[in-house]
């Protein structure tokens, strides 16, 4: 435990009284206690802009017939996991952050770090299904429409929907079987998988194991298969004939590629963190952390705001819309 934090007495009495059901201790920034109201600040607005840019991102996709395209489908998916990544943390975050309520039952930590690495698992696979469309887009214009259809996309949606989840089940429920000793004490205002098994006072090599297979055979996998699927989308667009072709081409790819980058690059960095960094500052953790599961969220429904064309037309003829019935 962080000699940072002092335990109330309430809390510890609590925990002593919950000994078939562990009470964790959510914390913030160490040292910062004091001026943890005004942290919250840039929290709120990354989980404003993350929540109502992402359901902006799905009226508009709902209410305009001509975005009712597998591209536009794949990218309600991924404002929808974001929904659900930036849901799945809220309530601890708000309640360390906000109410000073940083104690967590087991059964309610069990959910939360479910629904978060669900939720990562979820978008690291609808990454991979756009970045597949891209493909295809590029390399197969002429069979786009034969191979990328609405059944199709629904399959693929499915199979993103539910790959995560099933496969996190056992480690997830293994979790309550372990006895925890000690104070029970995690580093974020949020429950993950990594920092619990942690504290478990017992061999945990089948979860660590089984998590570690798990990261590479998904995200890890993911990120290797879209790595390919954009070294053949290069080599195909550096053989078009002009670079206005080129660029055209390529134009399509920006989106997806910032948010590839946007989600990819602070998980791996919180991955070798955690694997590797165990005498790193506590706030390498938190800052890392964070910017995993709060940064996507806010910048994705950004990026295609501003990237993709028929988005930014379908945005203007909404405000238009309103500004004329505004001035009737």
């Amino acid at each position: 435990m962080p000699a940072q934090y002092h335990l109330s007495p309430q809390f510890m009495l609590l925990s002593n009284s919950t000994q078939f059901s562990p009470l964790f201790y959510l914390t913030s920034f160490p040292g910062l206690e004091a001026i943890k109201h005004w942290i919250f600040i840039p929290f709120f607005l990354m989980y404003l802009v993350a929540i109502s840019g992402n359901c902006f991102i799905l009226i508009i996709i709902k209410t305009n017939p001509h975005l009712h395209t597998p591209m536009y489908y794949l990218l309600s998916f991924l404002a929808l996991t974001d929904l659900g990544l930036s849901v799945s943390t809220l309530p601890t975050t708000m309640g360390v952050f906000w109410f000073n309520s940083h104690g967590i039952y087991f059964v309610a930590c069990q959910i939360q770090m479910f629904c978060i690495h669900s939720f990562s698992f979820m978008e690291s696979s609808v990454l991979l299904v756009m970045s597949f469309d891209r493909f295809v887009a590029i390399c197969h214009p002429l069979r786009y429409l034969v191979i990328i259809n609405d059944q199709r996309v629904v399959r693929a949606g499915l199979i993103v929907i539910f790959r995560g989840p099933v496969a996190l089940v056992p480690i997830v429920l293994l979790l309550k079987a372990f006895p925890y000793c000690g104070p029970q004490v995690l580093s974020h205002s949020f429950c993950l998988h990594q920092e619990v098994i942690h504290l478990a006072c017992t061999d945990t090599t089948f979860n660590n194991l089984y998590g570690l297979t798990l990261v590479v055979f998904t995200v890890m996998l993911d990120l290797v298969l879209i790595a390919l699927s954009y070294g053949v989308i290069l080599h195909t667009v550096a053989r078009l004939a002009s670079q206005e072709e080129q660029h055209r081409a390529f134009q399509t790819c920006t989106s997806h590629l910032c948010a590839v980058l946007v989600f990819f690059v602070p998980m791996v960095g919180l991955s070798l963190v955690h694997r590797f960094g165990k005498h790193a500052p506590p706030a390498v953790h938190l800052l890392m952390a964070n910017v995993y599961l709060f940064v996507p969220p806010m910048l994705n429904p950004i990026i295609y705001s501003i990237k993709t064309k028929e988005i930014r037309h379908a945005i203007s003829k909404l405000l238009g819309l309103r500004k004329a019935s505004a001035e009737s």
